[in-house]
């Protein structure tokens, strides 16, 4: 298969960024959109002709290559990670593009997710939030039995359906507002439905939410986007009980909280 590859390069925050197109072909339909661009890549370090524009590798972020880590944040044809639904960039297969196709390949924007270079973005924020309260604070020694705290299996399936949630930044990049309540939601919810969770479940709904305002994410204006380009396919519905929680916890006395 051959591509044209429309790629934004920017070397810095500061400088200023442009489209770059390459061609480049003999690219096997069951290569992934991460190992069609290390081709790329090795055939600009190897400064072959072929591709048109030779220079410098394009800057990506990858990790796992598992669709576990979130770090292979692509936006592909005005889509975050790309035309296939509820993958992320590094289980989208080639096949998903005709032969000849042209491809537009951006990093997310968002204005809490500064550009760092070309495709790369600084997603701190997200841990920033994660460091707010997405955690349970209590020493509770060697794990327990699974058995021994029961809990309703509807429950149980909610707070796992919200712990899939892998923090790659997809929601931001598709919400018109840059908000980041999906993946805030998700991260609330996942505890709070559960009895381990429950305890610090208000002070935490406070401290994340108020942390996710102070990093420049936007407010939910109900658009979707972001349950509809989710790779994990987070629902919509743990905004809501975010927004519950976070009602009930403002209506409580300190002392309550506490």
């Amino acid at each position: 298969m051959k591509f044209t590859l429309k790629i934004w390069r920017q070397n810095d925050a500061k400088s200023k960024g442009k489209f770059v197109t390459y061609k480049i072909d003999n690219i096997s339909s069951d290569s992934s959109f991460l190992e069609m661009l290390d081709q790329l890549n090795q055939r600009l370090i190897n400064n072959d002709d072929s591709i048109s524009v030779p220079g410098c590798p394009v800057h990506y972020d990858h990790d796992c290559r598992e669709g576990i880590c979130g770090m292979c944040g692509l936006y592909i044809n005005g889509r975050p990670h790309g035309p296939d639904k509820g993958v992320t960039t590094c289980q989208l297969h080639m096949r998903k593009f005709k032969d000849g196709a042209t491809i537009v390949i951006e990093p997310w924007r968002a204005k809490a997710f500064p550009l760092i270079r070309d495709l790369v973005v600084d997603r701190t924020a997200l841990d920033t939030i994660i460091q707010a309260g997405g955690y349970i604070s209590v020493k509770t020694g060697s794990a327990m039995e699974a058995n021994s705290t029961p809990v309703p299996k509807h429950l149980a399936e909610k707070a796992m359906d919200a712990a899939a949630c892998i923090g790659c930044g997809a929601c931001v990049a598709a919400c018109p507002n840059g908000s980041a309540m999906l993946f805030v939601g998700a991260k609330v919810a996942h505890m709070a439905y559960l009895p381990q969770g429950k305890p610090e479940a208000m002070r935490r709904v406070q401290s994340m939410v108020k942390v996710m305002d102070d990093c420049g994410f936007g407010n939910c204006s109900n658009a979707y986007a972001c349950e509809y380009e989710c790779p994990k396919e987070i629902s919509v519905t743990h905004i809501a009980k975010m927004n519950r929680d976070f009602l009930q916890a403002n209506l409580m006395s300190e002392k309550e909280i506490a």
